[in-house]
């Protein structure tokens, strides 16, 4: 059976503690693949400060570029929905892997996590993939009450400290963004003066 792992986030940068996240997860499951798919639509963040999905689309092919693993994804761009939840992505790559043995892992945040409860059809989550939560600064899983603690599985990956929102602040700022981001990536902000304004 293939082992496909599913990392999906707003992207806007995506950033080494990402790429660094799915690689370690992907050791620890046994991943054959790491999807990485940008949401078109977050149902629960404010859109203002986000940039379009194409241009995050752009900067993850450009992050992942050399690692066979890693493979970026449209599938919540093409869609037509104003919201992009979960549940249907998860539906939807079924639906495209349903000639292929497949077991999907769907890696998610401890921050998302704690929130699980206000996704879309959380319990359908868990009949359409194995739940993989990863560590994030600030949150412990002992901290978080909620009925789904039992059914995931925690991996334990580095710890580092680093938010897209602090990246687009130190652009803001004129300040570097050297090693936070892949420099395919540093270079494609500054080319396209992304995050300026």
């Amino acid at each position: 059976m293939k082992r496909i792992g599913v990392y999906g986030g707003t992207f806007n940068p995506v950033h080494i503690a990402h790429l660094i996240t799915a690689e370690e997860v992907s050791e620890q499951m046994h991943l054959e693949k790491v999807l990485f798919i940008p949401t078109a639509h977050h149902p629960l963040k404010n859109e203002e400060s986000i940039i379009d999905a194409g241009t995050r689309l752009k900067m993850l092919e450009i992050a992942i570029n050399g690692n066979d693993k890693f493979e970026s994804s449209d599938i919540e761009i093409t869609e037509d929905e104003q919201k992009s939840y979960t549940v249907n992505t998860l539906i939807k790559l079924r639906e495209k892997y349903k000639d292929e043995q497949v077991k999907f892992y769907l890696i998610i945040g401890m921050d998302n996590f704690a929130e699980l409860q206000k996704w879309k059809e959380p319990d359908k989550l868990f009949m359409l993939a194995e739940v993989i939560v990863i560590n994030r600064p600030g949150y412990f899983a002992d901290d978080i009450k909620n009925d789904y603690s039992r059914q995931v599985v925690y991996a334990p990956v580095t710890n580092i400290d680093i938010s897209s929102t602090e990246i687009r602040n130190r652009v803001r700022e004129n300040r570097s963004i050297k090693y936070l981001v892949p420099d395919g990536v540093e270079r494609f902000i500054q080319q396209n003066k992304l995050y300026t304004s």
